[in-house]
């Protein structure tokens, strides 16, 4: 079925969260900012009106920069005049929630958004770092991005920009990928010349274009692809990509399931702009990124704080070292972290991203966190949140 939203009126966040929590004793797992004061959120309401897309014409969100000076300026002594952090309750059906994607409708993304929230105001994006700027300048409530494939691995760029941004992850989606090759009506197999998508969805497809002997053309996202074939009225173009993008773009499906592998899934994450308060009461999962000194057994000592309390680095095949992601760190996010000033060395060869199966309110994770900071150069909890267990 195509993802379908239903569109809603916009509320600041701060509006929707329940300040009762039960865990309201316990402490943030990061600085919570204040919320946005009620001028400054009456000018960013008009500013979404003028930015809301309209599906007729499937434009993506481009924020305006807006003054830097007057945002998360309350001065209130009143502590319920502040930010509170999310509860791991605070997972409605999103009908009053503007949830960012990248990419435009159609997309593999746009329904991990609606999965996550299903009544929620699905909001498109050019690029990745347009939805982080999103969240960030209060123009969205939350983001839905994908942070790593069954066969294509992490998506690195994401990764990376985590580091710049200060937002949370505070929940993952699992959504399983069934690519189609797409063409205009009348366009049979043997016409396609060329075939448009995203990198990653070319790479999982690679056996059928080889034997269809399509030359294959990158695009940034799969429903781009089959936009684009669509508007052009293109005959011997088609595309890699979701069925519901078939129905939006009106192309025949001429092939389904041409993936290489079925077990295809595509985990994405949530963003939001405060942390959700670990509880105990449903699987949790952590997200961090540190650094170490380099050194013989550096790595195996920093993984043995979470082993010897018997905590589980989850997805132990998927890449070097039990589901961490080891890689040089490029010159743009050195820069970020250097500008934080937070003590982050200068020069170090690798980052580290690594996620366990364990709330941050369990004891054991907190201590195997504590004993990893003892050897760490750098640590940051990406975020403590429910698992999706709607997948295996």
């Amino acid at each position: 079925m195509a993802a379908t939203t239903s569109r809603s009126p916009t509320t600041p966040l701060g509006n929707q969260i329940n300040t009762k929590s039960p865990h309201s004793n316990q402490n943030p797992i990061t600085n919570i900012k204040p919320l946005v004061p009620l001028s400054e959120r009456r000018r960013l309401t008009t500013a979404l009106a003028s930015l809301k897309c309209h599906e007729s014409q499937n434009k993506a969100i481009e924020p305006k920069p807006l003054r830097e000076d007057s945002l998360y300026q309350l001065n209130s002594k009143d502590p319920n005049a502040l930010a509170r952090p999310l509860t791991s309750n605070h997972f409605s059906n999103g009908s009053r929630l503007r949830v960012a994607y990248q990419g435009v409708s159609g997309a593999y993304s746009e329904s991990a958004a609606v999965k996550a929230y299903p009544n929620c105001e699905a909001v498109p994006c050019e690029q990745f770092d347009t939805a982080f700027e999103a969240v960030e300048r209060w123009l969205v409530d939350r983001a839905v991005l994908p942070i790593e494939n069954s066969l294509g691995g992490s998506i690195h760029r994401n990764y990376d920009l985590l580091l710049r941004h200060s937002l949370h992850i505070v929940g993952e989606v699992k959504q399983p990928i069934r690519h189609c090759l797409l063409a205009n009506r009348g366009v049979k197999m043997e016409d396609l010349k060329r075939v448009l998508s995203h990198p990653q969805a070319l790479a999982q497809c690679e056996n059928t274009l080889t034997r269809l002997g399509l030359i294959r053309e990158a695009v940034d996202n799969t429903a781009v692809a089959a936009k684009h074939v669509a508007f052009r009225k293109l005959k011997d173009v088609g595309a890699v990509g979701s069925s519901a993008a078939a129905r939006i773009y009106g192309l025949d499906i001429l092939a389904q399931d041409i993936q290489d592998d079925t077990d295809n899934v595509t985990r994405f994450m949530i963003l939001a702009r405060e942390p959700i308060i670990p509880g105990t009461d449903r699987p949790f999962k952590t997200s961090l990124v540190f650094s170490l000194e380099e050194g013989p057994g550096v790595l195996f000592k920093a993984l043995a704080v979470f082993a010897m309390r018997d905590i589980n680095l989850t997805n132990l095949s998927c890449y070097i070292c039990c589901q961490i992601e080891s890689r040089p760190l490029q010159k743009q996010a050195l820069k970020a972290l250097d500008n934080c000033n937070n003590g982050f060395p200068k020069y170090f060869p690798y980052l580290f991203y690594a996620d366990f199966e364990a709330s941050m309110a369990d004891q054991n994770a907190q201590n195997a966190l504590g004993h990893l900071e003892e050897m760490a150069t750098f640590l940051r909890v990406l975020g403590s949140y429910p698992t999706d267990i709607s997948m295996p």
